[in-house]
């Protein structure tokens, strides 16, 4: 079945939007991910994670990690699908790599009997998806003690034209940290910057790093301290403060980022290089220590060479900042119908009472405009679980017992935003939306557990399974645009401000695909439908990719019988 679907956004103001989907194809039984990774003249990459056999005994077997490398020509049609499971064999996969004009397949593989990880690389040809050389080993770690932790995250320079791996090995003493550099030929380049701090690893959390276009090393962590429990001699790790370091490429400290404000408290921090300026600090305080509000938002502009501080702002939030989208008066007019009145009435009820906003909003997105400021764009963001136990009799009274958890996801509103140079709000907007994904975890029985999953926060442990799927937003960003795509319920069409009733989206098979254009100078915006999912497999907007001046949207349907089907959308901004 083809699905091909181009549809028009219409706005006075933001530019256009097109959306083409491919043909649909099918999932690999028991896949486990699936995403949009590179693309180019040719077509576009994606790739597809799902477990493989590692080891077989009698008793049971072990499973390890595998993946499939699939090609999509321009018109997202399938061109080819690689497996490399017979390529992994004795090695764990780890990820795809595009740098500059190769594509690596990097793996690891790890020697209990010398404690030694090894991290390792081959070649891809991407006509075919085969590889077109043998594994080189190009780095590995190891232990000093078999308790240690090796952790590592692969990621880009500040141009994209050398790989960076971040790595740690954990222990019970200090967190000691190690950057290197490699080429497109895996050739390491410069020295190892090896950089360490003085807290306890319990205590310290790494959660994000920058690598500037200086060679400077942005470390940014979460420091917890221990409190006492109710109970005697019971104690428990509470979050103290963000610690943001500045280190250069032999290592050293260059600066350490104060973002403490007497009198205040940082629920929530984020850290970008907007490209070939300066380093932004963003972060969201409440006036208490544990506060069920924010109250106000930091933004910082850092200096990468030297770590100086280019520019400080603090600035209260709350509903009375609130912009209204259009300049039409207070008063009531002839044409204004009584459920418009309502709606405006409770707006002015909400910017008159002056509230905080949810501890749960979260950084999304930063868009850097033209004139110099700062578009950031937060969402609303809960996450949590909770099990269920069910009891069924068996012959004998042999009867079995099974708990099952649930994760729950909750993405609402959605805070827009714009600060210029000086810190100054020039526009304050948000945007009802709810929307309520539950995903079904691991099952665990007297006769057997089932597959259960984590969703970590930290640099070296994301989210393993790229949750929720349907939920959140994705961004496609032009030049003074932004296309802000999400699902939700089509009787939210008109639903722009607080103070409109929203209606909750949880059943996304039904839910339209929206646009939100919004003007990054203006700060207005309309919602217009892309598509529905009722035509095309239901889009993962949160999960979409941004390539260039397009963004890809994975589209998927769940079968009870017979594999998922999965198509790709182009998004492009016109």
């Amino acid at each position: 079945m083809t699905i091909l679907a181009f549809v028009a956004l219409t706005s006075g103001f933001a530019q256009n939007a097109s959306v083409k989907w491919g043909e649909e194809f099918k999932m690999q039984k028991g896949s486990t991910d699936l995403s949009v990774i590179y693309a180019d003249a040719s077509g576009v990459y994606v790739k597809e994670s799902h477990m493989a056999l590692k080891s077989y005994f009698v008793v049971g077997a072990t499973m390890r990690e595998s993946a499939a490398l699939i090609k999509l020509n321009k018109d997202l049609s399938e061109e080819y699908r690689q497996d490399f499971n017979k390529e992994l064999k004795g090695k764990d996969f780890e990820r795809f790599f595009f740098l500059k004009d190769k594509l690596f397949l990097l793996a690891t593989e790890y020697n209990k009997k010398e404690k030694k990880l090894t991290l390792f690389a081959a070649p891809v040809d991407k006509k075919n998806g085969e590889l077109s050389g043998e594994w080189k080993e190009f780095t590995s770690w190891q232990k000093d003690d078999k308790k240690d932790d090796i952790n590592f995250n692969v990621t880009y320079n500040s141009d994209s034209t050398k790989m960076v791996i971040v790595s740690s090995i954990e222990g019970k003493e200090k967190n000691n940290y190690e950057v290197r550099q490699f080429d497109n030929t895996l050739k390491q380049v410069a020295k190892p910057i090896a950089m360490t701090n003085e807290f306890e690893p319990k205590t310290f959390q790494l959660e994000d790093v920058l690598y500037t276009s200086n060679g400077n090393v942005v470390l940014v962590g979460r420091v917890y301290e221990y409190q006492e429990g109710k109970k005697k001699k019971s104690k428990y790790l509470d979050f103290l403060k963000y610690n943001i370091r500045i280190h250069n490429d032999k290592g050293e400290l260059v600066k350490e980022i104060n973002t403490e404000i007497s009198g205040r408290w940082l629920i929530s921090t984020k850290v970008v290089q907007i490209p070939n300026k300066e380093l932004v600090i963003a972060a969201f305080y409440s006036n208490e220590k544990k506060g069920k509000e924010i109250n106000g938002i930091l933004v910082q502009r850092i200096n990468p060479v030297s770590g100086e501080v280019v520019s400080t702002s603090s600035k209260e939030i709350n509903t009375k900042l609130i912009t209204k989208l259009d300049d039409t008066p207070d008063e009531t007019n002839d044409d204004e119908s009584r459920s418009e009145r309502k709606e405006r009435e409770r707006l002015e009820k909400i910017q008159n009472e002056e509230d905080g906003f949810s501890k749960f909003m979260i950084f999304r997105n930063f868009i850097y405009t033209p004139d110099n400021g700062l578009v950031i764009l937060a969402e609303k963001y809960h996450h949590y679980t909770y099990t269920t136990t069910s009891y069924s009799s068996g012959a004998g009274g042999m009867g079995r017992t099974t708990t099952t958890t649930y994760h729950v996801y909750e993405c609402g509103d959605l805070m827009m935003t714009k600060m210029d140079f000086s810190g100054n709000i020039t526009w304050f907007h948000v945007l009802p939306k709810e929307q309520r994904e539950v995903i079904q975890g691991g099952s665990s029985s007297g006769f057997g557990g089932g597959l259960g999953f984590t969703s970590g926060s930290n640099f070296f442990n994301p989210s393993e399974f790229n949750m929720p799927f349907y939920a959140g937003f994705g961004v496609l960003s032009g030049n003074n645009n932004a296309s802000i795509i999400f699902n939700d319920h089509k009787k939210n069409i008109n639903t722009l401000e607080l103070g409109q009733k929203v209606k909750k989206m949880s059943y996304f098979r039904k839910s339209e695909c929206f646009s939100v254009d919004l003007d990054l100078t203006t700060g207005n915006y309309k919602r217009n439908i892309l598509f529905s999912n009722d035509d095309v497999p239901t889009a993962m907007p949160r999960l979409a990719s941004g390539i260039g001046k397009d963004l890809f949207i994975i589209g998927k349907e769940d079968r009870f019988l017979g594999r998922s089907k999965i198509a790709i959308a182009r998004v492009t901004l016109k």
